[in-house]
């Protein structure tokens, strides 16, 4: 009687969990750039509307430029809305409005030197901080410099 050598008829349990290992190793790190795609393209959007937001106060500005050189449209961050009824009061209370809707606790500031201003727009991205990595300030901070 000889002997023939063995046969392999399956795979070892030891490969199979290595396969799987590797597979979920494989899936997780799919899912993660997935997770950090989605919180990189909110941050881009918060910041494609401050500068969208900055536009819009700058032009109100342009359109009554003799009362924003005066300074009648100066304001800083943490100011309640003016309550009057003008022109300048409206334009502001209606663009603070649009800061806090659009950004996370979003504020705004026109801060005038002479002919040149500069718009000021803060909003706190504290909620996507707490799973970025590294350790970026949750207050954002877009200042945009015009002249009239």
């Amino acid at each position: 009687m000889t002997s023939s050598p063995r046969r392999q008829d399956g795979a070892t349990l030891i490969e199979v969990l290595v396969a799987l290992l590797v597979t979920a190793i494989g899936v997780m790190g799919a899912a993660a750039v997935q997770l950090n795609a989605v919180k990189f393209n909110q941050a881009a959007k918060f910041r494609s509307n401050a500068v969208f937001l900055a536009n819009d106060i700058s032009d109100r500005m342009r359109a009554n430029r003799v009362v924003a050189l005066k300074g009648d449209y100066d304001i800083a961050i943490d100011d309640d809305a003016p309550t009057g009824t003008g022109a300048v009061a409206v334009d502001l209370r209606e663009w603070l409005g649009e800061v806090a809707l659009r950004l996370p606790a979003g504020d705004g500031a026109v801060i005038r030197d002479d002919t040149r201003f500069t718009i000021r727009i803060q909003w706190s991205e504290g909620r996507l901080e707490k799973t970025r990595e590294g350790s970026a300030p949750s207050l954002q901070t877009f200042d945009f410099v015009t002249e009239l």
